[in-house]
């Protein structure tokens, strides 16, 4: 897993944190101290008013069909589908395709809690491919905003205060170079594996405990 390599210390201070996220119900501010905002690409910083609150790495695929085009046939991304972990391997979250219900139904990207239930939805401000920080070959790092959020069943909301969300240290992902060029590939599915780091942000002004 692509995290650096902090000390031991360190390490183990924020793995405590990371189980805090999950399993207590401290405020954020209990355990963003914790979470440093990563180095990246000037096009997807979080502005210093929002804090990083949790990092989780991803293990899953990015999913694509073969559709027809304007200039042929052409793989069309129809979503993630993975699971966030923390740095003591924890089930954090899932990540995939849904309804926001907030946006009358439409499509966002989605982290749901794997505790908690606690949900949110984003959409893509802006991606980036800089080669400082993008691995060749794999999907671009993102900055995401919320579009929507709601807590659990029971009342988690241990990420329904997110502002924003960056992906980064991506690997894999990318759409195929073949197999969608002929009219009989209409329909076809490629999953394709990619791993990621996904950085949650929540804006302390706005929390009230």
């Amino acid at each position: 897993m692509k995290y650096g390599n902090p000390t031991q210390t360190r390490r183990r201070i924020r793995s405590i944190a990371c189980v805090a996220a999950l399993a207590g119900s401290a405020p954020l501010a209990a355990f963003a101290d914790f979470v440093r905002p990563p180095a990246v690409p000037p096009g997807i910083v979080v502005s210093a008013d929002h804090k990083a609150f949790l990092k989780a790495h991803a293990l899953g695929t990015q999913n694509y069909i073969c559709l027809p085009s304007e200039s042929g046939f052409a793989w069309t991304f129809f979503g993630p589908q993975a699971t966030l972990f923390s740095r003591n391997d924890q089930q954090v979250a899932t990540h995939f395709l849904s309804p926001n219900p907030e946006e009358d139904g439409e499509p966002r990207a989605t982290w749901q809690h794997s505790r908690d239930s606690s949900t949110v939805w984003a959409k893509i401000l802006r991606p980036s491919d800089d080669p400082a920080f993008v691995a060749p070959g794999a999907i671009p790092w993102l900055l995401l905003k919320r579009m929507g959020s709601q807590d659990g069943p029971t009342g988690g909301n241990k990420l329904t205060p997110t502002t924003y969300i960056q992906r980064i240290n991506t690997s894999g992902g990318v759409e195929p170079a073949t197999g969608c060029s002929e009219s009989s590939d209409v329909g076809k599915k490629a999953l394709v594996p990619y791993e990621a780091d996904y950085v949650f942000y929540y804006k302390p002004a706005e929390i009230r405990y």
